[in-house]
């Protein structure tokens, strides 16, 4: 009985391993289509004339610093509507209303808002009159970013909020804790991953926004919007330095939350 258990054990791991093969092949293949067109970035750099232009260090100054600005605002404002959307039993319709930027095209998406927030309208005017110029300037620049990045913090937030066993939070509550103790102590601890992933889901849109950046603060100039501007004047061969410092500086602080939440989950 127990040789038979022994025999069976490898065959249907062998069997498990044979079933997963093609699945990892799949999964290889995928990989390596997402990342080929990267390849190009380390073949097509000229390392030898390898130099910012003038204008480079700026954008990428101006990029790091303002999507911080901009992530932190999001996540102000956007934790409290993601942990609000969590608990909606019908609420379709206020996930539509919630995610209609990320639902806009971007560069549609800027021409709303330079509508609406623009010198020429009405809260434009009136926001003039308080010495806030929405409108190439630094706020505008970060009030596009954060249209363009708070929809993905608020997909990926929802979704941890939602995780959240509802038992704890009941028990919590049971205790005599309120609603405000239960949603420090026990929810954010128990979502910190999922939220974690959201942060750097807006960190990379915030840093990565064109269309919506182009429109409504072409100045002053973040990355995207440089990378632009040099191939125009300049050529692709500008193109690359910065391009490298955006992968160098974007990639990292989404590969940092992501192990550093995980390791805390681990522990």
């Amino acid at each position: 009985m127990s040789g038979g258990g022994r025999a069976g054990s490898p065959s249907r791991g062998h069997a498990a391993s044979g079933g997963h093969l093609p699945l990892a092949l799949l999964s290889a293949l995928a990989l390596l289509f997402i990342l080929a067109p990267f390849s190009a970035l380390v073949f097509a750099t000229d390392w030898r004339h390898f130099h910012f232009v003038v204008g480079d260090l700026r954008a990428a100054r101006v990029s790091f610093l303002y999507s911080t600005v901009a992530v932190v605002i999001v996540v102000v404002l956007g934790t409290p509507l993601a942990w609000w959307l969590a608990h909606r039993r019908s609420r379709w319709w206020l996930d539509a209303l919630a995610l209609m930027p990320l639902l806009t095209p971007p560069l549609a998406l800027g021409i709303l808002l330079a509508s609406f927030y623009g010198p020429y309208s009405l809260l434009g005017l009136q926001l003039s009159r308080l010495g806030l110029q929405l409108s190439n300037s630094v706020p505008a620049f970060i009030l596009a970013q954060i249209y363009g990045a708070m929809p993905y913090f608020v997909l990926a937030a929802r979704a941890a909020f939602e995780a959240v066993p509802g038992e704890l939070e009941d028990i919590s509550r049971s205790l005599g804790r309120n609603a405000w103790y239960t949603f420090w102590h026990v929810t954010l601890p128990l979502a910190r991953l999922g939220l974690a992933a959201g942060i750097a889901l807006a960190w990379v849109r915030a840093m990565g926004e064109f269309g919506i950046v182009l429109i409504v603060a072409y100045f002053p100039q973040g990355i995207p919007v440089k990378l632009w501007v040099n191939l125009q004047d300049i050529g692709l061969s500008a193109v690359y330095p910065l391009l490298w410092f955006f992968f160098l500086v974007a990639i990292p602080v989404p590969l940092f939350l992501g192990l550093y939440s995980r390791r805390r989950v681990l522990v």
